[in-house]
């Protein structure tokens, strides 16, 4: 299926790795114009030169800036002005204990994950609306919808995430910008690969999968982790012109984790 994405410039924020490369990549295949994004320069790099590697056609660049903080984003920003299609992917999470998150950790996290996304989707909306046409996207979670246990804070900023996300489309009814935001479930990335060091206490991956799945996620349908190219291509669909009548939506990648049909 052709995407028609050819020659649109996306910026996927926090792109070095997991779901976020994942979704750099499916753009390049896409033909799109995509924009690498990471804290330092070696990971910005080398995810563009993997990228290269596996599609030698692919439009990519990159711009190193860490979008956790304002400066980051505004770097970023005096990097590259103008981009068609917003992806705001970069995120951090830590399982804690409530009684152990101290305030500067929720705030930590709020900036990070949520107003990464306000400002610079603040930014972009501009030029979307000067050519009546954009996509935002936030990557949110089912962590969203279903506060996990074990780390509330992030739980938060998800559900955050999905708010501002909503709000921003009633911002621009009647246009050709669509806001959404896409809630994965667990997946196999990076950073859960961290996740599970942290709370598996050292039992092997096959294990703590079950395990997890059994009593921590329980309610999934899929009784695995998803894999990032699950998520992205999502992402992608979504930022895509053949999606331009879903907008204001929070949409489930989350191998039935949500037990609802709404």
């Amino acid at each position: 299926m052709d995407l028609q994405l050819a020659g649109k410039k996306a910026l996927v924020t926090g792109s070095t790795a997991g779901i976020g490369f994942a979704t750099a990549s499916v753009f390049a295949t896409e033909g799109a114009s995509v924009v690498v994004n990471g804290r330092t320069q070696g990971r910005v790099d080398g995810a563009i030169a993997k990228i290269r590697k596996a599609y030698p056609k692919a439009d990519v660049s990159g711009v190193a800036a860490d979008v956790s903080n304002a400066a980051g984003c505004a770097k970023l920003i005096q990097a590259l002005p103008r981009v068609e299609i917003l992806v705001n992917n970069m995120g951090i999470f830590e399982p804690k204990p409530f009684e152990r998150i101290p305030d500067e950790d929720w705030f930590r996290l709020f900036e990070a994950n949520v107003m990464s996304g306000v400002r610079l989707s603040r930014h972009y909306l501009s030029s979307m609306r000067e050519k009546n046409w954009g996509r935002i996207l936030f990557v949110s979670s089912e962590s969203a919808v279903q506060i996990p246990a074990e780390m509330i804070h992030y739980g938060m900023t998800k559900t955050a995430q999905v708010a501002v996300a909503r709000g921003i489309a009633e911002t621009v009814a009647g246009s050709g910008i669509t806001v959404n935001s896409v809630l994965a479930g667990p997946t196999r990335s990076e950073g859960v690969e961290t996740f599970i060091a942290q709370l598996g206490a050292g039992s092997d991956s096959v294990a703590f999968e079950a395990e997890f799945f059994k009593n921590v996620r329980p309610t999934s349908l899929l009784k695995r982790f998803e894999t990032i190219e699950e998520v992205a291509n999502m992402i992608v669909y979504l930022a895509s012109p053949l999606a331009s009548a879903t907008t204001g939506s929070a949409l489930r990648v989350d191998g039935g984790v949500v037990r609802s049909i709404l």
